[in-house]
């Protein structure tokens, strides 16, 4: 049997010469970007991988230089999909603070997870029961409230994707992205404007496509937005949020192998060169299993997962240049 499959990058590395293999990431990828040197502490009880790259620009001389420090995390759920609900969100809640207080001690300024980060991305199943539980308020629920304290704590900028339920309008869902500010102190939501509908991408069963437009939000750290997942495959999307006045755009994802993949690695970079902004591409990994077996009328036999999530977080720069990628890598820096 041959070895795993991990990424273009690693196969590269693996099958070609180290001036060759320098060329051809030129190509591929822009300017090779400096590593950050970065720490997990002394312990490591997540057994985190950290990768972190540093983007340079000329210095001018009227203009003080601005340094910001930007955290990607992808990861993988923490515990089986027939536990409680409350059990796995807490769970993952407990995941991710630790993540960020290593972020904190790296010196981030601004944090992003992955889409719907807080439970399984379990919209493929179309089961209402018991998923919809994982639905919460965007302002006041216990994840918002969870990280407020963490931003503060942190003087860090978290952006939050969660199944937002909508207490003041008929406990309406949507698909929303939270922005906390470094005070602690919620900045307002960006909603998902694009939703999928085909093979297992059944999330119009939960939520339609947002309200809100593509708000900015001017953080201590620039002015972000949020593209999450599907919309990346829009440009007149991205477009907006430049117009906008978007400096970093986030694009925080749940997407699985042979179906996005190819198109992955060059949406958000040629966003980024489009737009002349950054772009921050996140996604989750591993494989998630549901109770009841499910399908989607596209011929497929019933079946209990969604497939799997390939991670390759990564972020892009205005003149092409976007880091490396790994599949498993839990948390990047830049």
């Amino acid at each position: 049997m041959s070895q795993q499959f991990i990424s273009v990058e690693e196969s590269l590395k693996k099958h070609l010469p180290e001036e060759d293999r320098k060329e051809v990431f030129r190509i591929l990828y822009g300017r090779e970007l400096p590593e950050l040197d970065l720490t997990v502490g002394a312990t490591n009880p997540l057994n985190l991988e950290l990768k972190g790259y540093s983007f340079s620009a000329e210095l001018e001389g009227l203009r003080p230089p601005r340094r910001v420090r930007v955290g990607l995390i992808q990861n993988s759920i923490v515990l089986p999909t027939t536990e409680p609900i409350a059990a796995q969100r807490d769970a993952l809640l407990s995941k991710i603070g630790q993540i960020i207080g290593v972020a904190h001690v790296n010196g981030v300024n601004i944090i992003c997870m992955q889409e719907a980060w807080n439970m399984p991305f379990a919209f493929c199943t179309r089961e209402k029961h018991p998923w919809c539980e994982f639905a919460e308020s965007a302002e006041n629920g216990p994840t918002t409230v969870f990280l407020q304290e963490l931003a503060k704590r942190y003087n860090m900028v978290i952006v939050s994707s969660i199944l937002e339920r909508d207490e003041d309008h008929g406990d309406t869902i949507w698909n929303t992205c939270v922005v906390i500010s470094n005070s602690g102190k919620v900045m307002g939501k960006s909603r998902k404007n694009h939703i999928p509908r085909v093979g297992d991408f059944n999330e119009s069963t939960y939520y339609m496509e947002g309200n809100l437009g593509h708000p900015v939000f001017e953080t201590q750290f620039g002015k972000i937005a949020i593209n999450i997942c599907y919309g990346r495959h829009h440009p007149q999307n991205w477009m907006m949020y430049g117009i906008n006045g978007a400096e970093i755009v986030f694009n925080p994802s749940a997407t699985v192998g042979g179906l996005s993949e190819p198109m992955w690695s060059i949406e958000a970079r040629n966003a980024a060169i489009a737009n002349s902004y950054f772009t921050c591409a996140i996604n989750r990994v591993g494989t998630e299993v549901f109770p009841n077996e499910f399908s989607s009328a596209d011929g497929r036999p019933a079946h209990r997962d969604f497939g799997h999530f390939y991670g390759s977080s990564y972020v892009a720069a205005p003149d092409g240049s976007r880091t490396p990628v790994r599949t498993s890598i839990s948390f990047c820096i830049y």
